[in-house]
């Protein structure tokens, strides 16, 4: 009887795994579905997705080749041109093998994680950690891996320790009291990690399930992507000004650290006086218990940053300097307008020729509710309070303007035209759409400098090409991302909405026929910057669609060019002896230099690790130094009322935003521009 229970149960466990892999399937074959239907450029089904799925979702899961043994690789690895026919044939029984693969390799991990914790092991070794960019091969058997998994132990211990001073001799002389801390936090952190990959929120297997659909979805392009229902919501939401909030926003950088991302002007954050962005979030404390980062899920730190049920928290932070620090914050109801567009009169009272408008447009906003603004129209109101200043020049920052509402950036872009075509819209199939600016006349028709660089992108990239094509503005800054598409969220089911996908329907063209895609917005007037080299731009994604052509002749007007193209020459001569960009471009080259040079082996000794760790101090100190440099510019307001000008909150967001353009090294240069642009169009 016994015998025949088990066997029971044993049924029914197969039948409960195949009917959820049977959901899973029908999840991914929906997926297909819509982006078959709906994607601007739709894909085969084929070796080729197959190959890409397989790979990257394995690089997910074992980035470094220090999980799965070479064994445990083979056997899935008979899947990686098959995944097509499995989903043509409605078969998800493979998700089997990789969910069994990777929760034997993560449990036989924690086994050596805990094995190694309850030994006390020497922290002095003749070990050397080798650096590649290119992947090590997989392990041949479980000890090669342990051997590993020891030795980076010991490393992230020394690392640690490196990290809390920049005087090596005195961490020396505290070194067992302090390696001892180190170690019991390595542990903790590394056994925390490895639960949380073992039992995430969504379910063991509902994780791997996710990753393939997700990773599927990028095979389209990079901006295509699965949403369950709790994903979905975390991204289409945003902080309403009626939360309370700690005026910063966390985001993750390429080594999966979290980081602070912006500081709100004005927040408790800013009003603490030490946090800046870039700054590596360690530690949180919160409603009496800490949170490790190392260890908590993004969930779980998003929700006590974000959340109103922890009023108090307590932020440990390491700078890039590696500097430590500890803030306490308490969050306060945020009046935040920091998406909004804003302007200063620059160098105003100078003499005659100077004063020039700047508008600040950090997102193509549209309106949310009645009686509220979108980004156009709060252009235009910006536009007229400058022109009451005799302005002889406008800048139009877009740096770090990701984009946003294309019906406010068309409208936008009328407002600087006479009126003509502004862009074409492609749908699948290339059926044009011509967008045009049917006002005639311009809101404001002297001088402009559209401000640009590595982050600005989609609507921000349309208004851009959109003034050079017209010959209505020098952009000015860096080569822009390159995205010029359009996505829109689909749920995969009408009736019970709780699985969607993120799917790119249209691409843009300019009035000529060519492309921002890929390649970017490249400006007249090429500036350096600090990051160049480690900007993400479309390009560097394997899957972006490609830069394309169409033949299409669209009649409008263009400006004269002569006084651009003779700003163009003034400008450049400029900047070969400007002692300031040159500084910039200097520290570039270093930072790419690094980047683009192999990392020699690194002996896991304690001396070493500490030179290693502090290898960047100097040059982070100097990137600060040269990003704090303030420029002589007058900065103010174009037209604000005293009342608000003495509001306690609003002056403080005011004189950081004064503060930003001051430390604005294109500034400077645009302001140049401008005036040879006045100067040049007045004599011809």
């Amino acid at each position: 009887m016994k015998k025949i229970a088990a066997l029971a149960f044993l049924l029914f466990l197969q039948a409960a795994k195949a009917q959820e892999y049977e959901k899973a399937c029908s999840i991914f074959t929906r997926i297909n579905a819509v982006l078959q239907e709906r994607h601007y450029q739709p894909k085969p089904i084929d070796d080729s997705l197959s190959a890409y799925v397989f790979n990257t979702v394995m690089e997910q899961l074992d980035d470094n080749h220090q999980l799965f043994l070479k064994s445990e690789y083979d056997s899935l690895a008979v899947h990686q041109y098959k995944i097509d026919d499995y989903l043509l044939a409605n078969d998800c029984s493979f998700f089997g093998d990789f969910i069994k693969s990777y929760r034997t390799a993560l449990n036989r991990n924690k086994k050596y994680i805990e094995e190694f914790s309850k030994t006390n092991f020497s922290l002095t070794t003749n070990d050397t950690i080798f650096y590649s960019k290119k992947s090590f091969p997989y392990h041949s058997n479980g000890d090669d891996i342990k051997k590993f998994t020891r030795k980076k132990i010991i490393l992230e211990i020394l690392e640690d320790v490196a990290k809390l001073s920049k005087n090596k001799d005195s961490l020396k002389l505290q070194f067992d009291s302090l390696s001892k801390n180190a170690r019991d936090k390595i542990f903790e952190a590394q056994l925390c990690r490895i639960n949380m990959l073992l039992d995430p929120s969504e379910g063991f297997e509902e994780s791997v399930y996710n990753r393939f659909f997700s990773v599927f979805c990028s095979w389209f392009d990079p901006h295509s992507t699965y949403f369950n229902y709790n994903e979905r919501a975390s991204f289409v939401s945003s902080i309403s000004s009626d939360n309370y909030s700690l005026g910063l926003y966390i985001g993750q950088n390429g080594n999966n650290d979290i980081v602070i991302q912006d500081v709100v002007p004005g927040g408790p954050a800013f009003l603490s006086g030490k946090i800046e962005e870039g700054d590596q979030l360690l530690k949180l404390t919160a409603n009496n218990k800490t949170y490790e980062v190392s260890c908590a899920s993004w969930e779980a730190i998003s929700e006590i940053v974000s959340s109103d049920s922890y009023k108090k928290v307590v932020l440990t932070l390491r700078k890039k300097d590696g500097t430590l620090y500890t803030v306490s914050l308490e969050k306060q109801i945020m009046k935040a307008d920091e998406n909004s567009v804003y302007s200063f009169v620059l160098n105003e009272g100078n003499d005659g020729d100077s004063a020039v408008g700047y508008i600040k447009v950090p997102s193509f906003y549209t309106a949310t509710e009645a009686g509220s603004n979108g980004c156009a129209d709060d252009v235009a109101a910006e536009v007229l309070k400058l022109k009451k200043k005799n302005i002889k020049g406008l800048i139009i920052d877009l740096q770090f303007n990701g984009g946003g509402s294309m019906d406010e950036v068309i409208r936008m872009a009328g407002m600087f035209i006479n009126f003509g075509p502004v862009s074409v819209v492609t749908e699948r199939g290339q059926m044009y759409n011509t967008i045009r600016d049917y006002n005639r006349g311009m809101l404001y028709d002297g001088p402009m400098v559209v401000l640009v660089n590595g982050f600005t992108a989609s609507a921000s990239e349309f208004f851009a090409g959109v003034m050079q094509d017209y010959n209505r503005a020098l952009i000015v800054g860096n080569t822009t991302v390159g995205k010029a598409t359009m996505q829109t969220i689909m749920p995969l089911e009408e009736e019970n909405p709780t699985d969607f996908v993120k799917v790119t329907i249209d691409k843009f063209y300019r009035i000529t026929g060519k492309s921002n895609q890929y390649i970017g917005v490249v400006p007249d007037i090429e500036l350096p910057s600090v990051y160049e080299k480690l900007m993400m731009r479309e390009s560097t994604m394997p899957t972006a669609l490609k830069n394309d052509t169409i033949d299409i002749k669209l009649r409008y007007v263009k400006m004269p060019y002569d006084a651009l193209k003779k700003a163009i020459v003034l400008s450049k001569a400029r900047i070969s002896t400007n002692a300031g960009l040159k500084n910039i471009e200097e520290v570039s080259q270093r930072i790419s230099t690094l980047y683009d040079t192999e990392k020699p082996p690194l002996p896991v000794t304690f001396d070493d690790v500490f030179d290693d760790v502090h290898l960047m101090d100097s040059l982070w100190s100097e990137i600060s130094e040269t990003t704090d440099t303030e420029y002589d510019i007058t900065v103010t307001n174009s037209d604000v009322p005293e009342k608000q000008l003495k509001d306690t909150f609003y002056s403080t967001i005011n004189n950081f935003k004064i503060k930003s353009v001051k430390r604005d090294p294109y500034i400077p240069e645009s302001i140049n521009i401008l005036r040879d642009l006045h100067t040049l169009m007045k004599n011809r």
